[in-house]
């Protein structure tokens, strides 16, 4: 993910919570926060839910390594790069019809020319991720692959058996947790799947309210009832449930 330039060859895990300078500011807890032996520093975020701010709360956060970075005395205002890697589990309402799985936002003019290349955010939506096992090429898609399938794999696939693959099984097989550990993960879980099942079933009855209002737009219009789910999607007998829920009595 990160440039030539910038690769990370060894890392410090830095103090996960950052407090604002003032007692009323507000805090951000990172979910991981490292600095490299160079100086960069990287923030990553997974996100599992939608959030509706979710850029804003980026900017947000990357405002703490930032500022961090001050001296005191003689200082020129020299600061290192800071990243913001964000693996989500979801997409953007705006990304909807765009493939791209991977998206890097810099500083730009005008010109789209950098004008600032010492913040990077780079977003990763998982759910555009649709490659097979017997499709994976790069380390790049590999990584994806495994973040996004790793909950529901027993062994580990024939195209991971590079050395670090191989350290990331081990470390995320529960097997191996202690209670606090196990405990921990079961927790997280649980959050997880019942955020997860919140947005389902926001998703459902979003998609069936659409549906009953193109029905009622189309029976209103006079259209036949065949027309009407063939537009709708649904059976004959789900339209002409809506319509009765409706109060009209639709031809049998």
């Amino acid at each position: 993910m990160l440039p030539e330039r910038h690769q990370i060859q060894d890392l410090t895990y830095l103090s996960s919570e950052k407090l604002g300078f003032g007692g009323d500011d507000r805090r951000a807890i990172f979910d991981l926060y490292c600095t490299s032996t160079s100086g960069e520093r990287f923030i990553v975020e997974v996100q599992k839910a939608k959030q509706k701010f979710f850029r804003d709360r980026s900017a947000f956060y990357a405002t703490f390594p930032i500022q961090e970075q001050a001296k005191k005395g003689d200082w020129n205002f020299k600061l290192e790069a800071v990243y913001l890697i964000a693996i989500l589990d979801f997409v953007f309402d705006e990304d909807l019809n765009d493939p791209t799985v991977r998206h890097e936002i810099k500083l730009k003019d005008q010109k789209c020319k950098v004008f600032y290349d010492k913040l990077t955010f780079i977003y990763i939506e998982l759910p555009k991720f649709t490659k097979r096992e017997e499709e994976l090429q790069t380390t790049f898609d590999k990584w994806l692959y495994v973040l996004k399938h790793l909950p529901n794999l027993e062994d580990r696939p024939h195209a991971l058996q590079e050395r670090v693959f191989q350290r990331l099984f081990e470390a995320a097989e529960i097997a191996r947790f202690n209670p606090e550990e196990r405990q921990l993960y079961e927790e997280n879980l649980k959050v997880y799947r019942d955020l997860k099942n919140v947005v389902d079933t926001a998703k459902e009855e979003g998609r069936a309210e659409k549906a009953k209002e193109v029905v009622l737009s189309a029976y209103t219009a006079g259209l036949d009832l065949t027309l009407i789910a063939q537009i709708s999607e649904l059976s004959a007998e789900e339209v002409r449930a809506i319509l009765r829920e409706a109060g009209y009595t639709p031809p049998a």
